[in-house]
């Protein structure tokens, strides 16, 4: 692993980043507001969708990977190819929710996340993700040499924690 993914990794927190890891995990908080809510006051499906999207970008950003300077020096981006969702049980307003986000799998141009949302410890939303590198023109594209080297070091310590289990 490199001196800067190593780095990375093992920051507890970083000015302008919300969340921090748990070993292999990226731990992201947040309230559920009310316009996440249903008439119900239930958290509506789609924005379980939101709350990853918002935890991944920061688990990245965690690591050193921005997206738009990804794009613009690389021309490479993130695509969801697939994307598994059970509901569990319903968030509702004023929540305080962690979602926790592990790389399970790493391949040549894409990786495989999983991500769960808990309230007190509790297994709301469990989602299991493809992400997809592309160029801007939609083609597959192998990862960047040094998003690649901080992307095994996550898939890494997953594996490292899976089999300590």
């Amino acid at each position: 692993m490199s001196s800067s993914a190593d780095a990375a990794l093992t920051a507890k927190a970083k000015p302008g980043i919300a969340g921090h890891f748990s070993g292999s995990v990226y731990v992201y908080t947040l309230r559920v507001f009310y316009e996440d809510t249903d008439a119900a006051g239930i958290v509506y499906y789609a924005n379980y969708l939101k709350f990853i999207e918002r935890a991944r970008t920061e688990m990245m950003r965690a690591v050193g990977i921005n997206h738009s300077s990804m794009r613009e020096s690389e021309g490479a981006i993130f695509i969801v190819k697939r994307c598994t969702l059970d509901n569990h049980k319903p968030a509702r307003l004023d929540d305080w929710l962690e979602i926790h986000t592990r790389v399970t799998t790493l391949k040549g141009a894409s990786l495989e996340v999983e991500q769960s949302v808990l309230k007190e410890g509790e297994l709301l939303v469990n989602a299991e993700l493809r992400l997809a590198c592309i160029c801007e023109s939609g083609t597959p594209a192998r990862f960047p040499t040094g998003l690649r080297a901080v992307l095994e070091s996550l898939n890494n310590r997953s594996q490292q924690a899976g089999a300590g289990s």
